[in-house]
């Protein structure tokens, strides 16, 4: 059970549009939980620049199964061009939690 569990992380660029993206995701059960992690202070190369950005981490918890159809909606709602979308697999967690995420992401 943990392989099929993974964490997903995306940056958002303010609350308001990760606070929606979160709750469009457990709606349509594509992810169990969004953590929103205020805060976060991005520098990084974009189209030749050096940026500096704050922005929101958005951690989803979610199953190999739903993945794909998680990436797409992400995509689709997201601002940017080009956003972070980062699967992390889990190797290993508390059996009740793992079985919760994937009864969430249930069809």
């Amino acid at each position: 059970m943990p392989n099929d569990i993974l964490i997903i992380l995306t940056t958002w660029p303010d609350a308001e549009s990760a606070r929606a993206a979160a709750r469009k995701m457990v709606e349509e059960k594509l992810a169990a939980c969004g953590n929103l992690v205020p805060g976060v202070e991005s520098i990084y190369r974009w189209q030749g620049s050096i940026e500096t950005s704050s922005e929101i981490l958005l951690i989803f918890k979610t199953t190999v199964a739903r993945y794909s159809a998680l990436e797409a909606r992400i995509r689709e709602l997201h601002s940017y061009e080009v956003p972070e979308i980062i699967a992390i697999p889990i190797g290993a967690g508390l059996p009740a939690y793992l079985r919760w995420v994937e009864e969430s992401c249930r069809d």
